[in-house]
């Protein structure tokens, strides 16, 4: 008799949680599907982001509330430049609103695109949803701290997936994967 309430519980539970998808792969293609709002509410593609070489994707929690995400997403400022010159974009990309990232955009002068992923969707699809936190927690759907190198034809060539979100590579370390794949 009991065996039907844990049951009808797990079952709950389950369908309550998103699957998780298996962390993405160096060398694997991002999804064909990639397709996420910018700051302004317009849909961006992963092509409509990219630069002649490529881009460098950075996960981060929230521009709202994440001042570890608010001091990478500021001192990201620095490499926006000299990835340019070596052909790369720099975007960010996390489950907060437009909104959210167009008044923070504004607030610090970040030119680089910002990107919102609210129904972390594409975080999940690509299987880098934090774990930690429970459906209905404000947290819920946040990505881990991850950045991605990905090049023109879509595949990831480079991440960094952090188990400590207070824990983020430097620009220097970032401009040093991009010049390590030429």
């Amino acid at each position: 008799m009991r065996l039907i309430p844990s049951l009808a519980t797990a079952v709950a539970v389950t369908l309550a949680a998103p699957l998780a998808a298996a962390e993405i792969a160096t060398g694997a293609k991002m999804p064909a599907s990639f397709a996420v709002k910018d700051a302004r509410g317009k849909v961006r593609t992963l092509a409509s982001v990219a630069g002649k070489n490529g881009t460098v994707m950075v996960f981060f929690r929230s521009a709202k509330w994440c001042p570890y995400c608010q001091a990478q997403l500021k001192e990201l400022t620095a490499a926006q430049a000299p990835l340019a010159k070596r052909g790369y974009t720099i975007v960010g990309l996390s489950y907060d609103a437009p909104e959210t990232l167009a008044a923070f955009a504004t607030k610090t002068g970040i030119s680089y695109t910002l990107l919102s992923d609210e129904k972390s969707a594409m975080i999940d699809a690509l299987g880098l949803r934090d774990p930690a936190y429970a459906p209905g927690s404000f947290a819920a759907g946040v990505p881990k701290a991850s950045t991605l190198i990905i090049d023109k034809g879509g595949a990831v060539r480079w991440k960094s997936v952090a188990s400590d979100y207070k824990v983020r590579p430097q620009n220097a370390a970032i401009l040093a994967a991009v010049d390590g794949l030429r």
